[in-house]
């Protein structure tokens, strides 16, 4: 990305899943890893299983959703590796699948403070560090959702939110433009996770009837994010979608 030969990455949900396959490929390409997500055991558990090491990959315990918890993570990155090259804002969670008028404000507000606040103060943080480094500058990839396009049944904490990042997304581009500040987003569907496991014994469609939906290996997303952060400046994913083939989100029904 620079004529800087480290090359550093940050991120958040890495202890698991999307997370940790971005993880695992960037480590691959030469990049020196910042793990981070809420529960400190996954993370060095993802370190090992990713082939990290003391070196090149550090992990912190971080509630993303916290803004002193965020400026004490980004403390941390600095102390250890002096700048920051690329953030990918991966962690995201959902509310119970029911009606919206049963949903209660904390079960919103937890939603909305872990995928759109956490990936506020996580790219505000960023670009901070990326305006004052040198040289100058960075990438910031956001963890859409093709939810936000095509929403499933009872996910309105989830699809608002998912919607929200892209107008982040946008803003950042924009924003970061003078600071050579780059910023795009990747719309996954159907990554085989944990999170999606219930996808292979059948979820509920549109119509209110149950079927089993595609999914396709994670490492695919991995190198899709890969590919955004090795980038050049002059270059930039805005939007991606990386989805399993057959999953039922192209055309009706």
């Amino acid at each position: 990305m620079n004529s800087n030969p480290l090359r550093v990455a940050l991120i958040t949900g890495a202890g698991t899943g999307i997370g940790k396959a971005a993880a695992k490929a960037l480590l691959a390409d030469g990049f020196c890893i910042v793990l981070t997500g809420r529960k400190m055991e996954r993370l060095t558990k993802a370190i090992e299983e990713i082939g990290g090491n003391h070196e090149n990959c550090l992990a912190v315990s971080c509630d993303i959703g916290k803004p002193e918890e965020v400026k004490a993570l980004f403390t941390a990155l600095k102390n250890k590796f002096g700048r920051i090259d690329v953030l990918f804002n991966n962690a995201g969670t959902g509310a119970p699948a029911i009606p919206m008028d049963e949903l209660t404000y904390e079960q919103w507000m937890t939603v909305v403070n872990s995928n759109l606040c956490g990936a506020f103060l996580c790219s505000q943080e960023a670009m901070r560090m990326m305006k004052a480094q040198s040289p100058q500058g960075g990438r910031i990839i956001n963890n859409g959702s093709i939810s936000a396009h095509a929403p499933r049944p009872n996910t309105a904490p989830y699809t608002s939110t998912k919607h929200a990042i892209t107008g982040l997304t946008k803003s950042i581009a924009l924003d970061g433009r003078p600071f050579n500040i780059n910023c795009g987003q990747i719309d996954i569907g159907n990554a085989a996770t944990e999170m999606t496991e219930r996808m292979a014994n059948g979820i509920m469609q549109a119509d209110g009837s149950i079927k089993v939906e595609p999914r396709m290996d994670v490492d695919h997303v991995g190198q899709a994010v890969l590919h955004m952060a090795k980038l050049p400046p002059e270059s930039n994913v805005l939007f991606m979608t990386i989805m399993a083939s057959k999953m039922p989100f192209v055309g009706r029904g």
